[in-house]
């Protein structure tokens, strides 16, 4: 395919984006002075003048990234972290400011409630593109220890180090996405690549539109964006980092479909009574939703607690004391006492009625069967956000790839979102890096196509299962917790299907 056209196609030339900018800059400088046409009807515009011109090469991208989260960085970070894609002329367009990001120096005593679950496929990837290098190794818990069990049966399933088999069994690292920004950013700024990445931060995108196209210069097939700024910038290959609600899907016209769980997910940052340097990942499944406690250094702990909107309101809107009570009862108490508790509306009650149901408990089963008890949520780290379950008919289009949540969003209970999104990136950088290798057009869809066929079967496969899961355990019907429990108990029985386990969720 051609790149730019000069009264007829631009030959694919040997060496991709490199080449293809020392033609552009040529083009656009001599362009002028050979063309004489005069205006035309139509779609085709007049031949415009020396500074038009310029002012369109400057205007051009090899590949334009809209999103400022951890995927679009992490494929900035990749591209120019390669040595085939380090020349690329790259964009990133974020709506918010990157300063706090930037410049992250955090409170030791505190804890963001946005964290990650990053396994050690999604790891080594990180640290081979150079970003691990400049995360702060201070915010990072490795785990190696899950513990799982059935909220209303009480089967159980204990995944460790062992059923991982790597040299250091860590089955992941919990950290929060400020310091995976922050290394992100730091990468890309220290990076010696030619050109640097152009970083939009706090700019939005008002509308993305076709390129113009002129009698001798031909970009009706690029896709054009209107910046917040007055600004407009074209890509060769434009990619939808933007979120579950992604304006770059919605202008390639990629269907994305499935459904709500009617269920949300309410995050805190907590403060554990004590500790115990365990670093066990805690989940139970309740008929509400599944709740799970991840550790973070410190004696911190990240809470990820699935729930309908009714209790996720009242959670947020109850004292901390009365918050800390709930969460150590979601680990301890049966449904029916937990509904009893949050049915409660004074605080003292509600502590009272948690201590002498769980004096029942035996004291030995505290940090063996149940993690060891909540003793503070950091003030304003409560939120909650709607679950649901989407999937794209298909990454790509035209000069268009999408990766992360503008291509899928699956529920949290697995911890796997950050790592889908790893597996995005490194899959489409390769496929930038072979195509150039090819002397072909970045932004060919039939050469796009390899990474959705490489993703699409992955992600899929994942997203159904989790949801699987998600829809399994959601219920306290007899039969059906009496074919989980069964299933469940004959897993841990099995420690060659606890070990395929364990390495697919890895990423091994």
């Amino acid at each position: 395919m051609g790149l730019v056209t000069r009264r007829a196609t631009l030959p694919l030339l040997g060496g991709g984006a490199g080449l293809y900018r020392k033609y552009l800059l040529r083009f656009s400088s001599t362009l002028a002075s050979d063309l004489v046409r005069g205006g035309q009807s139509g779609t085709e515009k007049s031949a415009p003048a020396s500074s038009t011109y310029t002012t369109i090469a400057s205007s051009l991208y090899d590949v334009v990234i809209v999103g400022g989260g951890v995927s679009g960085l992490s494929l900035a970070a990749g591209l120019k972290s390669s040595h085939y894609t380090s020349n690329l002329k790259i964009a990133l367009v974020e709506g918010m400011p990157l300063a706090s990001a930037k410049s992250w120096s955090p409170d030791p005593d505190r804890y963001s409630n946005r964290v990650s679950s990053i396994t050690p496929a999604s790891q080594r990837y990180l640290s081979q593109i150079g970003v691990w290098d400049h995360i702060n190794a201070e915010r990072v818990q490795p785990y190696e220890d899950m513990r799982v069990w059935d909220g209303v049966s009480g089967a159980r399933i204990h995944f460790d180090a062992f059923h991982l088999g790597t040299e250091d069994g860590t089955i992941a690292y919990m950290t929060e996405n400020l310091n995976l920004q922050h290394a992100l950013l730091s990468h890309l700024n220290d990076s010696p690549s030619d050109p640097p990445v152009t970083i939009l931060d706090n700019t939005k995108v008002e509308a993305i539109t076709n390129g113009p196209k002129f009698d001798d210069l031909d970009l009706s097939s690029w896709p054009a964006l209107k910046l917040s700024t007055g600004d407009t910038i074209m890509a060769r290959l434009l990619v939808g980092a933007d979120g579950v609600s992604s304006p770059v899907r919605a202008f390639a016209n990629i269907e994305s479909r499935g459904w709500d769980y009617n269920q949300h997910g309410l995050v805190a940052s907590l403060d554990m009574e004590w500790d115990d340097r365990q670093r066990i990942a805690w989940q139970r499944f309740l008929p509400t939703g599944p709740i799970a406690l991840l550790p973070m250094p410190d004696g911190k702990a990240s809470l990820v607690w699935s729930t309908t909107p009714k209790y996720a309101a009242l959670l947020k809107s109850l004292s901390a004391s009365a918050f800390c009570t709930l969460v150590n009862a979601a680990f301890r108490l049966g449904m029916v006492d937990l509904e009893y508790l949050m049915s409660r509306v004074d605080e003292k009650e509600i502590r009272e009625d948690f201590e002498w149901r769980d004096a029942r408990l035996a004291i030995e089963a505290e940090g063996q069967q149940f993690p060891i008890r909540v003793a503070e949520v950091q003030e304003g780290s409560r939120a909650s956000f709607p679950l649901r379950m989407r999937h794209c008919d298909t990454y790509v289009a035209p000069r268009i790839a999408l990766v992360g949540d503008a291509a899928h969003t699956t529920h949290p209970l697995a911890g796997q979102g950050l790592n889908l999104v790893q597996g995005d990136v490194a899959s489409l950088v390769r496929v930038i890096e072979k195509a150039i290798l090819q002397g072909s057009d970045i932004g060919d869809e039939v050469v796009l196509q390899e990474y959705w066929a490489e993703r699409y079967p992955v992600n899929h496969m994942m997203l159904g299962v989790v949801d699987k899961l998600q829809k399994l355990y959601c219920t306290d019907c007899p039969p059906i917790v009496g074919i989980r429990t069964v299933g469940l108990e004959v897993v841990e029985s099995l420690d060659w299907v606890k070990k395929m386990i364990m390495k697919q969720a890895a990423g091994a």
